[in-house]
């Protein structure tokens, strides 16, 4: 006889609702710029920085459902694989944030400071994964432009912006759920 806790019932309903919405968002969101290797598509880190606010598990889950979204969706493979790097800054993050989330996410100095050093990890490992096509290590991207443009300009740079836009967003939602969410996130 199987017992299910609350607490595990929980956990796995806030990962499948997460993951299905980072696997829609690629495919359906609107506004999306395409400049290969770089790609921001609006909104598209909200459910990841929404699962690292309840744990590293469920960010991890998340971040993996996100990159099965851009694959869904049709995005080069480049930009697919730059998803899927994003589960090196969800868990990072989510390990971070354990025990200190409220902490951060009330002071909007420390928000701030987050949300600059997750986006910094996050640009380093898009700028990894994009490296290794810039430089022919794996076959599919022929780029013209230079690596400082394509690579640390477009992508690295531009994930920091779009990293940070994304997290207020999160926080911004997660802020006006109140009190609720962090009863939630307790249980979880």
């Amino acid at each position: 006889m199987f017992i299910i806790r609350q607490t595990n019932t929980l956990k796995l309903t806030v990962t499948a609702l997460l993951t299905a919405i980072a696997i829609t968002i690629p495919m359906v969101m609107p506004i999306r710029v395409l400049i290969e290797p770089a790609s921001f598509t609006l909104a598209s880190h909200v459910p990841i920085f929404f699962a690292m606010f309840f744990s590293p598990a469920i960010a991890v889950a998340v971040s993996l459902g996100s990159a099965v979204g851009f694959l869904l969706a049709g995005f080069p493979i480049v930009v697919t694989m730059r998803a899927m790097s994003h589960v090196v800054f969800a868990l990072i993050g989510a390990l971070y944030l354990k025990g200190r989330r409220e902490d951060v996410l009330s002071s909007p100095l420390k928000s701030q400071l987050f949300s600059f050093s997750i986006a910094i990890v996050h640009a380093l490992a898009e700028v990894l994964v994009v490296s290794v096509f810039f430089f022919g290590l794996v076959s599919g991207a022929d780029y013209q432009d230079g690596f400082f443009y394509a690579v640390f300009l477009l992508v690295g740079v531009g994930t920091v912006i779009h990293s940070m836009v994304d997290f207020f967003l999160a926080q911004l939602i997660w802020k006006s759920l109140g009190r609720r969410m962090t009863q939630m996130a307790q249980k979880v």
